[in-house]
């Protein structure tokens, strides 16, 4: 059971970097640093959408809107960490 869990921590971390990186690259395409008509950059930044949209999307359903204020991927991110946290605590009943 050990194993599962630390499988699961992993893919959890793994989702924490891909929505962090998806969060710096989209500022760079806004501030123009990066550009999408870079066939490499068009490429992961179609790639890291299609990873993280559906996600973002179905917590949207719940946010109110603000604007231009996207907020779905501060809350994935606090409910990768809370559940990081559950996992983490609740180790030694899974042991």
């Amino acid at each position: 059971m050990l194993s599962l869990i630390q499988i699961i921590l992993l893919v959890l971390s793994v989702a924490q970097w891909i929505i962090i990186i998806h969060i710096v690259m989209s500022w760079l395409i806004n501030f123009q640093v990066i550009s999408l008509g870079s066939p490499l950059v068009a490429s992961i930044w179609d790639g890291l959408n299609r990873l993280v949209e559906p996600v973002y999307r179905r917590i949207r359903q719940f946010l109110p809107d603000l604007g231009g204020i996207d907020l779905a991927p501060l809350v994935a991110l606090v409910a990768i960490y809370a559940v990081r946290i559950v996992l983490i605590n609740n180790l030694t009943v899974f042991v």
